[in-house]
């Protein structure tokens, strides 16, 4: 259980079909495990119903997903001390949705309130070579404005040499599938890599 003084984990998320949603909740699962209080938000659709409609199960996704989660808020990137993105990769780069949500951030960044939070970025693919290590880097791009400490996986645990990248966790995985448990436990390992990160620069930050 967190304290009331633990570390804040935001998790901001987008997903469509559940594959970044189940990456999400093992990044959670780490945070927690390490001690974080944990929030996971899912970013909100920015397409017309119209498309949506289009595509099938896509509604009935969305409407489970944001049921299940609230929609990220700058609130929450400011309480947060530490901010994991998660998307799914689209051409190479992340999701207009997730990109929706960080544009809100720009009063908050502007006043320095992101400055010295650790960050970690997470994805999936549903192909290989879909484009997942490109998206996590241009995430990083992302950190470097808002003023994060940029917090990689590499390869600090076991579980980073049978999945993921060592930018973050990712999974390939193809439509109507889900990630398997190397990617799963590559995400529990995110997420308690970026919060024992997120609480030593709480305490070089805390008074003697």
């Amino acid at each position: 259980m967190p304290t009331p003084t633990a570390t804040k984990v935001l998790i901001a998320f987008y997903s469509r079909n559940g594959a970044t949603e189940a990456l999400a909740n093992s990044v959670a699962e780490g945070a927690a495990a390490a001690g974080a209080e944990v929030r996971l938000r899912r970013a909100r659709e920015v397409i017309g119903q119209e498309v949506i409609a289009r595509v099938p199960g896509w509604a009935d996704a969305a409407a489970r997903m944001n049921s299940a989660y609230p929609a990220p808020t700058e609130e929450d990137a400011v309480w947060a001390d530490a901010i994991i993105f998660g998307t799914p990769t689209r051409f190479g780069a992340p999701t207009s949705e997730l990109r929706a949500y960080i544009d809100t951030l720009g009063g908050a960044w502007f006043q320095g309130k992101f400055n010295g939070k650790a960050g970690g970025a997470f994805g999936a693919t549903s192909s290989r070579h879909g484009g997942n290590e490109s998206t996590l880097l241009s995430l990083y791009n992302t950190f470097a404005h808002l003023g994060l400490i940029i917090v990689p996986t590499g390869y600090a645990d076991g579980a980073m040499f049978k999945a993921g990248t060592p930018y973050g966790a990712v999974a390939v995985v193809p439509p109507n599938a889900t990630p398997n448990e190397d990617d799963l436990a590559a995400a529990r390992f995110e997420g308690r890599r970026v919060t024992e990160v997120a609480v030593a620069l709480r305490a070089a930050k805390s008074p003697a």
